[in-house]
């Protein structure tokens, strides 16, 4: 199964995503980087990273933009929820 045809496979049902995860999802989407989510937060970047981690994961995904636009696809985040621009979306 390819890459793409697994991605189609997905559904909201089997993927979900906890709270916190959405959360640092929507703030990447927002073209935060992570050590600026984290500030956002109070928490550690690695913690952040370790959530993304968890993300990419659930997700089977190896990027935060394949997992934005992979969230966005199966409803687990509005297109509110996450920017549109891009900017912020590769680590420094």
């Amino acid at each position: 199964m390819s890459s793409s045809q697994q991605y189609q496979a997905e559904s909201p049902k089997r993927v979900r995503l906890t709270r916190r995860e959405k959360e640092i999802l929507s703030l990447i989407g927002e073209g935060h980087p992570s050590k600026r989510v984290a500030e956002m937060l109070f928490v550690s970047k690695r913690t952040v990273d370790f959530h993304l981690d968890n993300i990419y994961h659930k997700l089977h995904v190896k990027n935060r933009l394949q997992a934005l636009q992979l969230a966005r696809r199966l409803g687990l985040l509005s297109a509110s929820e996450v920017g549109d621009s891009g900017v912020g979306l590769e680590e420094p």
